[in-house]
């Protein structure tokens, strides 16, 4: 086993900062895993239009990033992961939970099968000593590569058109979660079909000697395509229409939870189809099946509210009148101004959360320092809030 970890100090800057910092009119900024990050840099209105109707760029570098490889590194991913990585061929990208040993998840994120024996994995929190400790056995490389390659993603409707501009020729034969590689000023750089906005889209990555010129060439090609970079709140409008997870958020990484009954499973998250039961052995699959045959405590739910005031923090209930009937929580909610909804995403006790099920939201909000309270009526869904054909349109055709 071979392990190689990053020391660095002080805040981070990331090589597309001296594209992002002019544009950024704003100066909120938030710390991202060592990173400087823009929350917004104009307006976030305007920055999840250009999301929703455009090509949106959001600086995706802080991302922490592993490269695996060896013999073994099939063999330990499959260990690692509730999903079965023998079927993700190279050149696909796989999204994936890993869970402790109790089979509650500690972080999830996406597997990049590079090319054959090698991969990459990419998440919200770093795990490098998770990692290591899982290796103990295998042949396996485990190197931190978040500093060493540079990454952007590229979302909205018009994104195929501004990077087909950019002369990345056979761009349209991409189907989603697949990746391809160009050559990029003589580096190489690779384009997968992947985001977290549920629209069309892709993330680019890159040595970041050459990110400053990838930057450059992208807005020069997407300029007659409403390209606009943007921050990280208009992310997280986009992220939440589309009914994706967020740590912190819908869960709690469960090797950072000092409370039992903190933490969820893939099972609590809706996440059974990540979980494959054919596979001889992974960290949790135990506790998992057991939680199979006797049920879940906990359940994903994502709630079509309504009114027009957004249930940030909501306790949810069985019945309108009376505390005694909360059966859960609002983990993320917002307007969506695409769907004219007022959604959320939230967890319930079970055998609540059932989809067509009616529950009760109680909202607070402010106007003018003075407080309001409404109990509103939601329904539970099965359905992504946002999911437009483009997404799934192989090629995706010029908008």
């Amino acid at each position: 086993m071979n392990t190689q970890a990053p020391v660095h100090q002080g805040r981070l800057k990331s090589p597309f900062y001296s594209r992002i910092e002019p544009l950024d009119f704003l100066n909120e900024w938030h710390e991202w895993k060592g990173y400087s990050s823009a929350d917004s840099l104009y307006c976030a209105d305007l920055e999840y239009f250009a999301i929703r109707n455009a090509t949106a760029v959001f600086d995706l570098t802080p991302m922490t990033k592993y490269r695996i490889s060896g013999p073994d590194a099939l063999d330990y991913l499959n260990r690692l992961v509730t999903r079965d990585m023998a079927k993700v061929k190279p050149g696909r990208v796989a999204y994936a939970v890993w869970c402790d040993d109790q089979g509650q998840v500690i972080d999830d994120g996406t597997i990049f099968h590079l090319r054959e024996g090698e991969y990459r994995l990419c998440s919200q929190e770093r795990h490098f000593a998770w990692l290591q400790a899982s290796a103990l056995g295998f042949d396996v490389s485990i190197t931190h590569e978040t500093e060493d390659v540079a990454a952007l993603a590229v979302q909205g409707p018009t994104s195929f058109s501004t990077l087909s501009n950019m002369g990345l020729e056979g761009l349209g034969e991409l189907k989603p979660f697949g990746l391809t590689h160009f050559d990029f000023q003589g580096t190489e750089l690779m384009v997968s079909r992947t985001g977290f906005t549920g629209d069309l889209g892709y993330e680019l990555w890159i040595d970041p000697d050459k990110a400053e010129a990838l930057w450059d060439a992208l807005f020069a090609a997407g300029e007659l395509y409403g390209i606009r970079a943007i921050g990280t709140h208009a992310l997280e409008l986009s992220r939440i229409e589309a009914g994706f997870l967020a740590a912190y958020m819908e869960f709690l990484p469960a090797d950072e939870t000092v409370r039992t009954g903190r933490s969820r499973s893939p099972l609590e998250l809706g996440l059974n189809w990540l979980v494959d039961f054919k596979k001889p052995n992974f960290n949790g699959r135990r506790a998992l099946a057991e939680e199979r045959r006797n049920g879940s405590a906990w359940q994903l739910v994502k709630l079509d509210i309504e009114g027009n005031k957004p249930a940030h923090n909501s306790y949810i209930f069985a019945k309108e009148k009376g505390n005694k009937s909360e059966i859960g929580f609002v983990t993320s909610a917002a307007w969506s101004p695409i769907c004219k909804q007022n959604v959320a995403l939230g967890t319930v006790r079970a055998p609540h959360g059932k989809p067509g099920d009616t529950v009760w939201v109680e909202i607070y909000y402010q106007r003018e320092m003075h407080w309001n309270r409404q109990m509103a009526k939601a329904s539970v869904v099965d359905k992504p809030f946002w999911f437009p054909p483009r997404r799934g349109a192989t090629p995706p055709g010029p908008y």
